[in-house]
């Protein structure tokens, strides 16, 4: 397994992006480079800058989506909480709703002409987790699909770092422009690691929470702490990640003036 902090185990890509234009190693993009691209490019989609004096009040403001993105990731859920435990049912009236919510988000988004991914999205989602608790006949499952979401984010984040590829440090190497060259640099690696780490705990954590409840069918519980757990946790890792980013490539601006530092790590 790659350690973090061992500048000597970089993978294929980072030896690609050492070799010179045109050569047979850069003819076709890695694997990872093809995922910190798309993740980067989705990371600029979201709002998030490339430019490190961002504050980081507007860096979470942005990957949150504003007003309008909060009310869209959570009223749908919300009303689908209280409506089952006001009346579970039947259930197709909580279900409904709440589908119904998150269509009239993308639909005024179409209206506007304003990009309707983020809505579009969670009414897909919506829509799936649905139609799972219809078939089956248990409002648990319509928190199944996040469920699923949480484990394999979890897992990925994880395994992605423990084997030096982490995935925060690929998107945010795409995202300031230097692809994934962040590997052959220590601070960056081990900063990227625990990064990686602390994301991928945050969505086990998730998990950890929300599945005893949902085998025990604890249903407002359930959702209530999915909210809880939802954009809550979510904005201060945002700004934790904003924070650590920009001082590392500020640091490395510093660095590249010439700029005598004091190493704190």
């Amino acid at each position: 397994m790659t350690r973090p902090d061992d500048p000597h185990r970089a993978g294929p890509a980072e030896h690609s992006a050492g070799e010179p234009a045109g050569s047979a190693a850069q003819s076709e993009p890695t694997a990872a480079e093809v995922i910190g691209a798309a993740l980067g490019g989705a990371a600029r989609r979201a709002g998030l800058s490339a430019e490190t004096d961002e504050s980081t009040q507007r860096i979470v403001w942005s990957a949150m989506g504003g007003w309008r993105g909060i009310v869209e990731s959570v009223l749908p859920s919300l009303a689908f909480v209280i409506l089952f435990t006001i009346r579970p049912e039947p259930l197709l009236l909580s279900l409904g709703v709440s589908v119904g919510i998150a269509a009239v988000f993308t639909i005024v988004r179409l209206v506007q002409k304003s990009p309707p991914s983020a809505a579009l999205g969670g009414l897909v989602a919506a829509a799936a987790a649905a139609a799972l608790a219809l078939w089956t006949g248990r409002g648990a499952d319509n928190f199944v699909p996040g469920l699923i979401t949480n484990a394999l984010y979890g897992t990925a984040m994880v395994v992605a770092a423990l084997i030096g590829w982490s995935i925060i440090g690929l998107a945010v190497g795409f995202l300031m422009g230097e692809g994934t060259s962040w590997r052959s640099d220590r601070r960056k690696r081990r900063a990227f690691f625990w990064l990686g780490l602390a994301w991928g705990a945050l969505f086990l954590l998730r998990l950890a929470v929300q599945l005893p409840l949902y085998l025990t069918d604890q249903v407002t519980l359930l959702g209530t702490l999915k909210l809880v757990m939802g954009l809550p946790l979510f904005a201060p890792m945002v700004a934790v990640t904003w924070l650590v980013v920009r001082a590392l490539y500020r640091r490395a601006e510093e660095d590249t003036e010439g700029i005598p530092l004091v190493d704190l790590s």
